[in-house]
């Protein structure tokens, strides 16, 4: 259970980053609010779904 809360929210994390990305406000806002994301990640580009598991 704890490893799938763990994804979820890294997921939402990753999903909020993009839409933070976008938002309207100056980058420095932008920035602040990237790392105060639990699990943020530090590059921009994450695709906001894992590849597939073959």
């Amino acid at each position: 259970m704890a490893e799938l809360l763990e994804e979820y929210t890294a997921l939402v994390t990753r999903v909020l980053e993009h839409m933070v990305e976008d938002a309207p406000f100056p980058r420095r806002v932008r920035v602040l609010v990237r790392r105060s994301l639990p699990f943020a990640s530090h590059h921009h580009h994450h695709p906001l779904l894992p590849a597939p598991v073959a």
